[in-house]
This record gives structure tokens, sequence and C-alpha cells, in this order.
């Protein structure tokens, strides 16, 4: 399918590597232009090394900073407009699920995750709108949640809640923009499987009950992959994705029973 983004400027958070590399890389393969956002210098600049290649050639903006600051975020949407020209859509995939077990948590710890989370996107959607609405064919934002917001799992309750939160504010924004042609959805990945991520580290310490996991909870009996997120992502950037908007999409397997 031609989703038909060429020449169309889409900035990435969080694009350094796992999900949010697989979305740039589906995004250049359609012909998109992809600003890519990290905090570490050298993992981004390995990325931008490794994607920008014949035919991405001129289609990629590397740009490092801490999005925890609106003034970096403001700076950073300066940079790409001065780049490109232009924004045209926005994928937030920001956050961690690093945290304690238990319902006994630390306000600290609601705090620490609820900005990771769930203010990190706020605030970069803040930031974002502006240029989404100043364009005259519209255009996207994506979120990407995670099913800890729509299922009881494991996950640290502070994540749950933030990301929750997050499809909330989607589904809520959504709504807001749809008559200014601004479409806003979510992604909820299941348990996905890459380089450097938790649960690569996580199948390292604990190899036989992390499969024992997948046979249990995920009917298809595996992780999913970074690229079988991206895909939809790109999909959902699209106009041939023009009536959805306020969704949240689960991808994980078949493992969520409550939707």
């Amino acid at each position: 399918m031609d989703l038909h983004l060429e020449h169309q400027v889409v900035f990435v958070a969080g694009s350094s590597r796992g999900i949010g590399r697989a979305i740039a890389e589906s995004l250049l393969a359609e012909g998109a232009c992809v600003v890519l956002t990290g905090r570490d210098a050298v993992s981004l600049e390995m990325t931008r090394l490794q994607l920008e290649k014949p035919p991405n050639l001129g289609r990629i903006l590397a740009i490092t900073g801490d999005f925890s600051n609106t003034a970096v975020i403001a700076s950073a949407f300066d940079r790409t407009v001065q780049h490109f020209g232009a924004v045209d859509h926005l994928v937030a995939n920001l956050g961690t699920g690093t945290g304690h077990p238990g319902w006994e948590q630390a306000e600290s710890e609601w705090q620490r995750l609820f900005e990771q989370n769930f203010f990190a996107a706020t605030r970069l959607a803040q930031v974002a709108l502006p240029h989404l609405l100043a364009n005259p064919s519209g255009g996207s934002m994506l979120f990407i949640s995670s099913i800890a917001a729509v299922e009881a799992t494991t996950a640290p309750l502070p994540y749950s809640a933030a990301k929750a939160a997050l499809v909330n504010y989607s589904k809520n924004l959504a709504r807001q923009l749809a008559a200014q042609n601004v479409r806003v959805n979510t992604i909820a990945p299941g348990n996905v499987l890459f380089d450097g991520g938790s649960w690569q580290q996580r199948a390292e310490r604990q190899g036989d009950a992390v499969k024992a996991m997948l046979n249990i909870e995920v009917p298809q009996n595996r992780f999913g992959t970074p690229e079988e997120i991206a895909s939809l992502a790109a999909y959902l950037c699209s106009a041939q994705a023009g009536f959805c908007t306020g969704g949240c999409y689960v991808v994980d397997g078949g493992q969520t029973r409550s939707l």
C-alpha cells in the first residue's frame, strides 16, 4: 500500500532505538522526511548514520535534547521548520516502565513516572500543535502508550496510571482538534523485544520465567517486534487513516482480555 507520505515531515520523539527507531525507518521507507530525537548524542548519531543512506539522503534531521524542558522542545521544532519548512506529524514515543512492584509507592515514584510517561508527551504536544494547526492540510499526532494502560498487569502502578492518562488525554484531544483537521491516536504495544530494551534484559536474567509468561499470557506465545508497531504507526500518520482519530490501537499478540 502506498501511504502517500512522500515529503511529509514527521517529528519522532524518542527514535534512537527500539520502537521509535523502527517507526522512523518505516516512515523513511514511505518517502517521509524524519526528525530523529534522543537524549544520548552518541546513540542518536549512530542511528542517523545507519539510516542516512540512499534513498534517505537529505530526509533526516537529528536533534539531541532533554525534552523535559519546554524551551528545548520549542528550539527543536524551530530547527525542524527551518530545515524542512513545516511539521506535518508528531510521534511521541516517550517514557519508561522501570519502577517498583506493589502498592507502596513513594510520592517521588509517582512524580517520576508521570513526568516521563505523561507530562513529557503532553508538553511535546503543546509545542507541536501550533505547527500542525498552521498546516492547510492538517496533520496528526500519535502517542505510544502501553497495554498497561488498558489492562491489569504486573507493571508498576504509577507507570500504568500514567499511560492510562495518556490514552485518555489523546482521546479527548482528538475530539477538540477534529474540526481543525488534526487527528490524534494512540498505540498500546504489548511486550516488544529489541536490543537494549527492558524485555531483552529480563530475558537474559530470567529466561525460563519470561518464556513461561509468554506461553501463559500471550496467545501467540512470542514477543512483538518494533517493526510490527512501526507499520501501524506509519499507517496512522498517513492520509489512508483519514477517518481514524481518537483511537487506541492495541498491538499485543492477543494478550489483553478487556478490549
